[in-house]
């Protein structure tokens, strides 16, 4: 099916089942323990191994030997594989480095070799006695040190920045720094692989069934068809599961070599080191405005770094969409580094670039007299500032900010900084915008009717603790007119339709249009086995209906039961029209007088994101995204050693992230809202909007009790302490 005419009255808009406040189907298995991951499966005629990764001791440089004496050896050994005895391995379309190094070492805790024994214990003694000769080189380790020395794309630039800037009767410079950060999920990286002849099949932990599938094929030298990927379950992804890591590498290279299945998990430290993280960025953002506050000028740079084929983080990306402002410039650079892979984390671009814009728009706002809500509201924009001729399909930010001032008590707040208390400590709002756009894939299903009249759905999407068992449930149900304990729901299969898959905000809207499409299919299917047209018949209450005559669905199925499939194809919208998600985020943080400690007292957040597909759901999402943002407001930051190259805060002992107790009250608001130009769904995506903005709003609350402003993040004692009105 091809989406290529905006969305009219379809049967997802009967909201019999959809937009309604469903319990998570999964949440029974997860809550009891009997959700099966990756590291879990434990059918009898598997009788896994274990392999232990060995990892990189350097950060650049060569490995001069491997003695692997001791090693092979030792209790209850297998086999051992590094690249020496590996065989020739290509490397994924997009993965940077090698997920097996050797000789030559790209980045710190890089995989050199796997330890194959009966025993997981015996496998990690095993690895322990594997000696290493390395032959280091110099690497760029400070990404500060090399904001000089990169490469990038040509600056986007419409009107004239240069000119209109240093013309502006107000102009604001500024430069913000994020640091880098780790996805620092509960479950780890972890498969379990197979061998069936010349067959692999992997149950592993993977957001993306289709991606995983063909960069693990094309790394092993082998047709797609061979490799078969299963990835029911994921306890946690945050995009450092979109891509194939080491773990599934490892485990499919352990299995050949010792002739049975073998399960891999890499140990903390390599989630961090090996994995994927969210690289640093420095931001300068210059703002030029008239003395209304009309922004005439607005520009923002974005440096971070990577490795060698790696990409930036494109910090600037929100603001080529935000805010109005006829001359306009961006520029992404990349210094080139030796510390392990950036990629996508939540929210990639927006999370860190609204982390400086937001801050540099209130900041603005102090410096013309303005309202924070009133300066944004002012410089709003309803199409493309770079391309007016292109609106936005829907847009309330305004709305938003308005409803979210209202429900928080924003007249309440006292403009002037550090002038409320409560005994010992300073208090502060701060509000912040939130954008994300609201990308779509191709994304296909299979459904079928039994003769019990039960739909079932297949395809590759996943669940990565986001629900999405539960909203392509309530679509089949919607669609085919049954209750939910008529649906079952089968999830992360390789051997089913491609799906969008988990990631980048488009999961949910897409998943789903493509379980719409196949029911489409479906409906069309039951009707011309009955001779029907499907515009004549109606679904509902598990009955098929035209005119008076009424009929179960099951008694249609027949025997064999009926079988549909389709994907949602989407067509130009989002090149004539500016498909984006909104947010208003407001904070209330605390401020010892004395420690500088910082607490989140309360939290709101307003969204505007299409039509909700589960309001219980979505709000878990949002939840944990505003939970999200105050770690990375507050705490998170992988410190790097800048001698040897990697990050020293490598577990979750010394990465500190947010708990429940650290954020008393939080609510979440959605605007109603339908979409017509997403999908027939309506629907977009909140998972990663509700990350958008929060750490400049948690900046700015704090700046509202101190008076201190902090431009590097995370906002924390040190940076503070000093600074404080005296009491």
């Amino acid at each position: 099916m091809k989406f290529d005419s905006p969305a009219t009255t379809n049967p997802i808009d009967q909201l019999k089942v959809v937009g309604k406040p469903i319990d998570r189907i999964d949440g029974r298995y997860k809550a009891t323990g009997t959700a099966t991951y990756a590291y879990e499966w434990r059918e009898a005629t598997l009788a896994p191994a274990y392999g232990y990764p060995v990892a990189a001791g350097i950060a650049k440089g060569l490995i001069r030997s491997m003695d692997l004496h001791e090693a092979k050896a030792a209790p209850g050994v297998l086999a051992i594989v590094t690249a020496e005895n590996a065989g020739e391995l290509g490397k994924g379309e997009k993965n940077v480095a090698k997920l097996l190094g050797g000789p030559q070492i790209d980045h710190y805790h890089q995989a050199i070799a796997v330890v194959v024994a009966e025993t997981f214990e015996q496998a990690r003694a095993a690895a322990a006695l594997i000696r290493v000769d390395y032959e280091a080189v110099e690497g760029s380790y400070d990404l500060a040190g090399m904001k000089d020395k990169v490469r990038g794309n040509p600056d986007a630039e419409v009107g004239d920045f240069a000119g209109a800037f240093p013309a502006a009767a107000v102009q604001f410079d500024q430069t913000y720094t994020t640091p880098d950060q780790s996805h620092a999920m509960m479950e780890p990286h972890a498969s379990l692989a197979a061998w069936e002849g010349d067959e692999l099949i992997v149950w592993t932990s993977n957001q993306m069934i289709n991606w995983g599938q063909g960069d693990l094929a094309a790394t092993l030298g082998i047709p797609q068809e061979k490799v078969h990927l299963v990835s029911p379950y994921i306890g946690g992804g945050f995009g450092g599961k979109l891509f194939l890591r080491a773990d599934a590498l490892l485990a499919a290279l352990g299995a050949r070599a010792a002739r049975r299945p073998v399960k891999v998990a890499l140990p903390r430290p390599l989630m961090i080191n090996n994995g994927t993280h969210r690289p640093a960025t420095i931001q300068r953002i210059r703002i030029g405005a008239d003395a209304d506050g009309r922004i005439t000028a607005i520009g923002h740079e974005s440096w971070s770094g990577n490795l060698k084929d790696g990409e930036p983080e494109n910090a600037t990306d929100q603001t080529r969409l935000l805010y109005a402002g006829a001359n306009r410039m961006v520029a992404t650079r990349l210094a080139l580094l030796d510390l392990p892979e950036g990629n996508a984390m939540r929210a990639p671009g927006e999370a860190p670039g609204l982390m400086a814009l937001e801050i540099a728009m209130d900041e603005m706002a102090e410096k013309l007299g303005m309202d924070p809500i009133d300066f944004r509201a002012l410089n709003d924009t309803q199409v493309d500032p770079e391309k007016p001729d292109r609106p936005f399909s829907k847009r309330q930010l305004v709305e938003c900010m308005r409803m979210g001032a209202e429900r928080f008590g924003w007249n309440r707040r006292n403009a002037n900084p550090g002038q409320v208390r409560d005994g010992r400590w300073l208090i502060g709002i701060g509000m912040a915008a939130g954008y994300r756009g609201a990308p779509v894939m191709t994304s296909a299903a299979r459904v079928r009717l039994d003769s019990d009249g039960v739909v079932t759905v297949e395809t590759d999407m996943t669940d990565i603790g986001t629900g999405s068992y539960t909203i392509i449930a309530q679509t089949a149900a919607e669609m085919m007119g049954v209750s939910l304990d008529k649906v079952a729901v089968r999830l992360g299969d390789s051997r089913f339709p491609v799906s969008a898959g988990s990631g980048g905000q488009w999961g949910a809207n897409s998943a789903t249009a493509g379980v719409y499409a196949a029911c489409v299919k479906l409906r069309e299917a039951i009707a011309r086995k009955l001779g029907l047209n499907s515009d004549a018949v109606a679904f509902a209450d598990g009955k098929i209906a035209t005119g008076e005559r009424t009929m179960p669905l099951a008694s249609v199925a027949g025997g064999e039961g009926i079988v549909a499939e389709d994907a949602m194809e989407f067509g130009k919208f989002n090149e004539s029209s500016v498909q984006a998600t909104f947010a208003g985020h407001f904070i209330e943080v605390g401020v010892d007088a004395l420690t500088a400690e910082v607490r989140i007292r309360r939290m709101l957040a307003v969204c505007a994101a299409g039509r909700i597909l589960n309001p219980k759901t979505a709000r878990s999402q949002v939840i944990g995204a505003m939970t999200m943002g105050v770690g990375a407001a507050l705490m998170e930051e992988l410190a790097v050693d800048k001698k040897r190259g990697f990050f020293v805060n490598h577990d979750l002992a010394s990465y500190e992230v947010p708990v429940h107790a650290d954020i008393p009250e939080q609510e979440v608001i959605f605007l109603d809202e339908t979409d017509p130009l997403s999908s027939p769904m309506k629907a977009k995506g909140v998972g990663e909007l509700g990350l958008c903005g929060v750490g400049a709003a948690i900046a700015n609350a704090i700046y509202n009790a101190t008076g201190v402003r902090v431009r590097d993040y995370p906002v924390t004692i040190d940076k503070m302490i000093d600074r404080l009105p005296q009491a």
